[in-house]
């Protein structure tokens, strides 16, 4: 039984179609795509450990089924530079998640190493009634949520059409380097594409995957967050559907 199918059949298990952050991302990185490691720790305790073994600065997040927007609940705490700063944002995560979101299912926080900056992109699929599994690319950040400049193809993608995805956006000047930032790596980012398109292709229990941030830079690329969503499960007793 391969890691992706480990993983899947947990969430499976516990009745829930959203995998957590660190679950997502182990599963993206099965698939051969550079992801930033994020850990698990249930206590202040371990966080402090894990930073300390991963090396500052790090970045701490909540994780949970339950919350989908991390910021926005006070989840998200960046750039902490010593095992003092990482207790501290710990229990702060804690006390605001209590109060904005007490019915959510805590899990405990994931802590991933800060990663350098680079242009951001963002990556992922959606099914389509008609068409199935569609692959979208886009700029990361404001790009997508005001501009909404992305672009799509059906999977499975060739090289040809990882290029023209990238090419096709308005912001692609963005990654040619602008004012004097070095270009990105479009060949890296092709690879991203085409693999995430082959791991969807074979993985049909996903409905639904974001990466976002993926760091792209003058070589290489890395995804900085994923989240997966699965296929609800046609038995018995089903579920209601989830609200996104």
């Amino acid at each position: 039984m391969s890691r992706i199918d480990e993983i899947i059949g947990i969430a499976r298990n516990d009745g829930r179609t959203t995998l957590t952050e660190v679950e997502s991302k182990e599963i993206v990185g099965e698939a051969g795509i550079e992801v930033v490691e994020a850990r698990l720790a249930r206590t202040k305790k371990e966080a402090g450990s894990i930073a300390r073994e991963m090396g500052f600065p790090v970045v701490l997040k909540i994780v949970s089924p339950d919350i989908t927007h991390k910021s926005d609940s006070g989840g998200v705490k960046l750039g902490l530079n010593n095992v003092a700063a990482v207790g501290r944002a710990y229990s702060e995560i804690m006390a605001s998640i209590k109060q904005k979101e007490p019915e959510a299912k805590i899990f405990g926080v994931s802590i991933q190493r800060m990663s350098p900056a680079g242009v951001e992109v963002i990556m992922g699929m959606s099914k389509d009634a008609q068409f199935g599994p569609v692959l979208m690319f886009g700029l990361g950040g404001v790009f997508v949520e005001v501009l909404k400049d992305v672009s799509f193809r059906i999977v499975p993608i060739a090289r040809r059409d990882a290029g023209q995805m990238i090419r096709e956006i308005k912001g692609y000047p963005v990654l040619q380097g602008y004012r004097g930032q070095e270009p990105a790596d479009i060949t890296a980012l092709e690879d991203t594409l085409l693999r995430l398109s082959s791991f969807i292709e074979g993985t049909p229990e996903i409905r639904e995957l974001d990466l976002n941030p993926v760091f792209a830079y003058a070589h290489g690329a890395i995804a900085a967050d994923g989240r997966v969503i699965l296929e609800h499960q046609h038995h018995g007793g089903d579920s209601p559907p989830e609200t996104p």
